[in-house]
């Protein structure tokens, strides 16, 4: 596929207790900004979302933030954003968020970072989607989770092509090199057919 147009990036609402994660979600919207790539993400303006989010802006690049009322309620939307859609429940957020990009990104975070990008794996496994999907690895933070997805692998859970689409790397050079000659196939969900037909 060529470039993505629209990157979603998934990430911490905290800035993570190194400086190191603030400053390659900072170098990561930068070089978003640079490459004309718009930035989707969660609406928010604290930790490593407001981070990505304010350093497309500063390259002059364009930001679209999803984020539920209730957190706009709470006062942590970023209010200074290319475009700011307000919806109603986390499942909107999540829906519109992969209706606006073309490929999925995740810095280090939390439970809804995994919940998130795991459900766009999900999608591609169903074929849902055949964008790709990427961890952004600082300092180590997803050694344990690739080895989890090999893991899966190794059990018979997780086909080898399906495990095989999903990046993992510390370089944002070797990253958008990835996306854009990324080639999206569908390979159907690991199903033992002999319990099926029992």
């Amino acid at each position: 596929m060529p470039q993505p147009t629209a990157i979603c990036v998934y990430c911490g609402s905290s800035p993570g207790g190194s400086p190191e994660y603030t400053e390659q979600a900072r170098a990561f919207g930068a070089e978003m900004a640079r490459r004309g790539i718009a930035l989707v993400y969660g609406g928010g303006k604290v930790g490593l979302m407001g981070t990505v989010a304010d350093a497309v802006l500063a390259g002059g690049g364009k930001v679209i933030g999803v984020i539920p009322r209730q957190l706009v309620e709470r006062e942590v939307a970023h209010v200074g954003l290319t475009e700011l859609e307000v919806v109603e429940t986390m499942h909107q957020r999540k829906t519109r968020m992969f209706e606006r990009s073309d490929a999925f990104v995740a810095l280090p975070g939390g439970f809804g970072t995994m919940d998130e990008m795991f459900e766009m794996l999900t999608w591609a496994q169903l074929g849902l989607h055949s964008f790709p999907c990427a961890f952004l690895d600082v300092r180590g933070y997803y050694r344990q989770l690739r080895g989890m997805l090999d893991h899966m692998v190794d059990e018979r859970f997780v086909r080898t092509e399906q495990r095989d689409s999903v990046w993992f790397g510390d370089s944002m050079e070797k990253l958008f090199h990835w996306m854009e000659h990324y080639q999206g196939q569908y390979s159907p969900k690991w199903i033992d057919r002999s319990s099926v037909e029992a």
